[in-house]
């Protein structure tokens, strides 16, 4: 007597596919459903901005002035950067410190001239006249003014206006010393946007906008080995002079 497996290997294919169809069907169900959450998130995408009200915000007290700098230096030092605080009338020697090892620093066209009056006869000081990069390249320090200074980040905020020079200025040089007024420092980004805003809105309306340059530290980069490599795409050192204002 002959006997055969072919119903129970059908009944076994049957089951399989049975099994792929519900498994089918509940991806297709997820998929949907997905779909659909994101097809009702952007269905108002073309409303205007704060048609839906404003975003919430928690509201959060800045400490004091003092606390306020304080945080600053700590998290521009934290970022390897140096930061020396001033007297107000002590910019120009502050400075001259800061270049002593330099040859040569480029200056913005509006950068008050007394900054740079006291500099020893050794160092060559370059204006920018539409400097190329190239030529920027063989300067070995610039010296800025900055716009705002945030204490959370340590981060130095350029708008670029007379003092602070094009960007190419604060991102070729090996040495970039920035000066940084206390009053400017505020405590955290919401008070630095703030700050900036009304910059932005006069040059958007003129039709010019400024680039805005966030500075935390020199310029560092690391590999897959995490070896820190400084000066990649920017100035190799930050030296910070706070201007106790």
């Amino acid at each position: 007597m002959t006997t055969t497996s072919l119903p129970a290997a059908d009944s076994a294919a049957r089951t399989a596919e049975q099994l792929r169809t519900a498994e089918q069907i509940r991806n297709d169900a997820a998929r949907a459903a997905i779909f659909g959450r994101v097809a009702a998130a952007v269905t108002d995408i073309s409303a205007p901005l704060g048609a839906r009200g404003d975003a919430p915000r928690i509201e959060q007290p800045s400490p004091g002035r003092a606390q306020t700098v304080e945080l600053f230096i700590e998290n521009v030092v934290d970022y390897r950067a140096t930061v020396v605080p001033i007297a107000p009338g002590k910019v120009g020697s502050a400075i001259a410190k800061a270049l002593k090892a330099a040859t040569s620093v480029v200056v913005p066209s509006g950068l008050d001239p007394a900054w740079t009056a006291g500099l020893p006869d050794g160092i060559r000081i370059v204006s920018d006249d539409h400097l190329d990069n190239a030529a920027l390249d063989g300067v070995a320090a610039v010296v800025t003014a900055a716009t705002v200074g945030v204490a959370t980040t340590g981060t130095i905020v350029l708008d670029h206006g007379p003092d602070q020079g094009r960007r190419a200025l604060s991102l070729v040089p090996d040495l970039h010393v920035c000066v940084v007024r206390a009053s400017q420092v505020v405590h955290d980004v919401p008070e630095a946007v703030a700050r900036l805003r009304s910059t932005v809105d006069q040059g958007a309306s003129a039709g010019m906008p400024r680039p805005l340059t966030w500075i935390s530290g020199p310029s560092a980069t690391s590999d897959i080995e995490l070896e820190r490599v400084e000066g990649v795409h920017g100035p190799r050192t930050l030296h910070v002079i706070l201007v106790q204002d």
